[in-house]
């Protein structure tokens, strides 16, 4: 008996000692799993950061010389200046991206996964895409003088449309309140011209050159104006992103969002697109004349231009598939350059990129030309150093 009850006070001691032995072994190890998966993740993170903003841009950079040198030719700058501010932009980007294993870590989601993985929130399997919101010229309702026909017939929906047969340089402009856009026409084409003031008393006037850069009306008419749908002016076409439903542009925006899991889903994919295959046109920058008007489709097939390009492109991708989307021209600190980029419009917001985070029930600045070229954040930053002066 006695010899038992000593043999299983032995049995019970042994087996506390090896439960002890187990306890300790499984602490142990969870505390390695846990600071290898930390480690992991920074580095992942950085890892992913260093890829947007400088490794897979680093081929665009080298062959557009920075995103400093686009907005600079515009503005008739230095080229010296220009190419230095594309190299110091490429390398602040990178060294920017890596420095912070902490910001990494917020703003970019781990390396490896597809863009659904990353950005998807929608539950409901996919994207809806609304119906294609045109916009076009009625010659039957317009008014004219001969040459010059205004269309008022769709103000409502957010623009006008004009149409004027001269040989002379024309203008049109489109004034409310203070506020005045003038717009350089292509001659005996139909044109479409946003509404972005709103609603009130809008006039619209069709300038003719007289000689050197002095112009005079030829034709003036006025209308009240009620917008039915605050973001129609940025869902529809005109003369700075001009598509139809079977631009080629329009057919890639489609793929994207048939594919997409939802609005967010499908944004980001049309930013990677544009990044990834347009590259910066130096040679068209320093060669642009007053009045250039892009093409979507033609930049798309080209695979290159400068930033309108890039603004246009976007634009007639995302609002063709229901984003409300803004094309901006302003300039950027520190250099003041002249400067086109894109905000869109979202209801959700869901996905974040180093250079911006998307947020819901908001405008969102996307700047391709910077994000595509490897620009830093001096130039993207949180937005304060963006300055907008026109809005198409």
């Amino acid at each position: 008996m006695s010899d038992g009850f000593s043999n299983n006070c032995i049995r019970k001691r042994i087996g506390l000692v090896l439960l002890t032995v187990v306890l300790a072994f499984s602490l142990f190890a969870c505390g390695d799993s846990q600071e290898a998966d930390a480690a992991g993740t920074g580095t992942e993170s950085t890892a992913e950061v260093s890829a947007s903003a400088g490794s897979d841009q680093s081929a665009a950079v080298s062959d557009a010389s920075g995103a400093g040198s686009e907005a600079t030719a515009e503005v008739s700058a230095s080229e010296s200046e220009a190419t230095a501010d594309g190299i110091t932009a490429e390398s602040e980007a990178t060294a920017d991206s890596a420095a912070s294993d902490s910001e990494a870590t917020a703003e970019v989601s781990p390396a490896g996964k597809s863009a659904k993985q990353l950005y998807s929130t929608g539950s409901d399997g996919g994207y809806t895409i609304p119906p294609f919101r045109d916009a076009k010229f009625d010659a039957g309702a317009a008014q004219s003088n001969g040459p010059a026909s205004i269309d008022l017939s769709s103000c409502s929906e957010g623009y006008v449309g004009m149409r004027c047969d001269s040989d002379s340089k024309i203008k049109f402009q489109v004034v409310k309140d203070d506020v005045t856009y003038t717009y350089s026409v292509v001659n005996r084409t139909d044109q479409i011209f946003p509404l972005q003031m709103g609603n009130g008393h809008y006039v619209f006037k069709v300038m003719e050159n007289i000689v050197d850069n002095k112009y005079a009306e030829i034709f003036k008419t006025e209308t009240d104006v009620t917008i039915a749908d605050p973001m129609d002016p940025y869902l529809r076409p005109n003369q700075y992103s001009n598509y139809t439903e079977q631009s080629e542009s329009v057919k890639k925006a489609r793929s994207f969002a048939e594919s997409a899991s939802g609005e967010d889903d499908f944004i980001h994919q049309v930013y990677d697109y544009v990044c990834k295959n347009i590259k910066y046109d130096k040679e068209r920058a320093e060669s642009v004349q007053s009045g250039y008007l892009p093409d979507p489709d033609k930049t798309m097939k080209e695979k290159k231009g400068i930033c309108l390009d890039y603004a246009c492109l976007a634009a007639a991708m995302l609002r063709s598939q229901g984003v409300p989307t803004q094309i901006i021209f302003g300039y950027v600190a520190p250099d003041d350059v002249y400067h086109a980029w894109n905000k869109f419009y979202t209801e959700e917001g869901g996905w974040t990129l180093v250079e911006f985070k998307v947020a819901g029930n908001a405008w969102n600045r996307i700047d391709l030309t910077f994000s595509a070229n490897g620009a830093d954040k001096k130039f993207i930053g949180d937005g304060s150093n963006y300055m907008e002066a026109y809005c198409y």
